[in-house]
């Protein structure tokens, strides 16, 4: 990969962590904002579900930043996990942490 495309995409990536990483913060302090004495502790209990999928897919999507990251500093940014090709560009540029080409993650669906 080019070296000015490898630091665009790190800045992507890193904006993204960073994004991402804040969220995650303001879930942590919200978290603890649901009302116990709620009347409808069904509401409560849903609402928690809610916040904790959110948090799980959060931090799913800054694993696979992060592995991208490493990637980068490793110089293999931008090959398919699975067989190994490179990923269309197109695929990185909609998504900068895919770790399957197209094909690959097609086949997983």
């Amino acid at each position: 990969m080019a070296e000015t495309t490898s630091a665009t995409r790190r800045a992507q990536l890193q904006a993204e962590h960073d994004r991402l990483a804040g969220q995650l913060a303001e879930l942590g302090v919200d978290r603890n904002s649901f009302d116990e004495g709620f009347a409808d502790s069904g509401q409560v209990t849903a609402e928690r579900g809610e916040v904790q999928a959110l948090v799980g897919t959060l931090r799913e999507t800054l694993q696979d930043i992060d592995a991208a990251l490493g990637k980068i500093d490793e110089g293999n940014y931008g090959l398919c996990e699975s067989c190994g090709n490179p990923i269309a560009e197109a695929r990185l540029e909609a998504m900068p942490a895919a770790r399957l080409c197209i094909a690959c993650a097609s086949k997983r669906h």
